[in-house]
């Protein structure tokens, strides 16, 4: 197989400063309001000048805040913070998959990147070219970025793209395999989180090639089955398919609040937005009808509930949606769900079950 891994370049914020000239060349974070150095929000997106002050994806809000505040007394620029504007990105992300569609069969894995089967070139040497043409097509027409990665399968694709940042491209052939992944961090194992991370650092494994080392039964004992996968992945194999007619499983958002809330006036508008938002999204994706409600509230001392329905009949208007889920969560305003009263950080709602 060959397989091409297509990452936008710090997507959000690289259609942000396309788009405002202004912004050129300023550190930019898509994300939650940092209120100051309060605001209670992740960062969704940093860019690369952003990334240099240490600022980086999911990082709570009010810690990029404290690192643009640090930076400036250094005498850089502070960083420009935007909300974002994400029926947008979808939106610009829509079109670049309409482009990667022309070249073969594509697996979106979210709304910045996706792969591509180019086994049919049956050549790296053809494949690195077509990279090349992916690559000019996407900036002529979206005057943005990416960066690609070329491997034998998924995972080694995607860990090539993102071994040159911004505006990369990287083959990795069979035969260079283990060499190159020798000093990646283990980190660049798809799957491998923080606390699997953690528990490497423990064992003295900090790249991929400490890990190559260590005996795959070993870590079966330590990890498990994932220990055996992670052995087989060490290795740079990865039997995982393109899923190219992959259809949505669920729709739906949620909204962490700057200041923990119970009062039902502050939060009905708010439920009522996200439906509307909703199904919005499920038209646009060409789904007629849900079936099932699921609300997700955490409180203000991070406990985290869910509750959900499941209707006889498929409906798809926003209007029973909102309030469906205020149904759901009327017990959580109440003593039914919430005997201490306690108030809420964070309220979701998606639907399931789509036709």
């Amino acid at each position: 197989m060959i397989i091409a891994h297509i990452d936008m370049d710090a997507f959000f914020a690289s259609v942000e400063e396309r788009d405002k000239p202004y912004l050129k060349d300023l550190p930019i974070v898509i994300g939650a309001d940092p209120a100051g150095g309060t605001g209670r929000g992740v960062v969704s997106t940093a860019n690369y000048l952003a990334r240099e002050y240490g600022i980086h994806s999911a990082m709570p809000i009010s810690k990029a805040w404290r690192l643009s505040e640090e930076a400036g007394k250094r005498g850089k620029p502070k960083v420009v913070f935007l909300a974002g504007a994400h029926d947008r990105y979808g939106q610009i992300s829509s079109q670049i998959m309409a482009i990667l569609r022309k070249f073969g069969p594509l697996e979106i894995a979210s709304v910045d990147e996706g792969y591509l089967d180019l086994s049919h070139l049956k050549s790296f040497k053809k494949a690195t070219l077509m990279a090349k043409e992916i690559k000019k097509e996407i900036k002529r027409t979206e005057k943005l970025t990416a960066s690609i990665g070329i491997g034998s399968n998924k995972m080694m694709a995607k860990i090539a793209s993102g071994s040159q940042k911004p505006d990369g491209l990287t083959v990795i052939k069979n035969q260079q395999v283990k060499k190159f992944l020798q000093k990646r961090d283990i980190r660049d194992i798809p799957g491998i989180g923080p606390q699997t991370e953690k528990e490497f650092h423990k064992l003295k494994i900090f790249t991929i090639g400490d890990l190559q080392k260590i005996d795959d039964q070993y870590l079966f004992e330590y990890f498990g089955k994932w220990g055996r996968e992670l052995a087989v992945r060490a290795k740079g194999i990865d039997t995982s398919p393109l899923i190219t007619n992959w259809i949505s499983k669920s729709i739906g958002e949620q909204e962490t609040f700057e200041e923990d809330i119970k009062d039902y006036r502050q939060i009905f508008p708010i439920m009522e937005r996200m439906a509307k938002s909703i199904h919005h999204h499920l038209i646009q994706e060409g789904f007629k009808s849900y079936k099932k409600v699921v609300i997700t509230t955490r409180f203000a001392d991070f406990e985290t509930r869910t509750h959900s329905n499941t209707f006889k009949r498929m409906d798809n208007s926003s209007h029973t949606l909102y309030h469906q889920a205020l149904s759901l969560l009327m017990p959580f305003l109440d003593r039914r769900k919430n005997p201490f009263y306690k108030k809420f950080r964070l309220i979701g709602v998606r639907v399931e079950n789509l036709e």
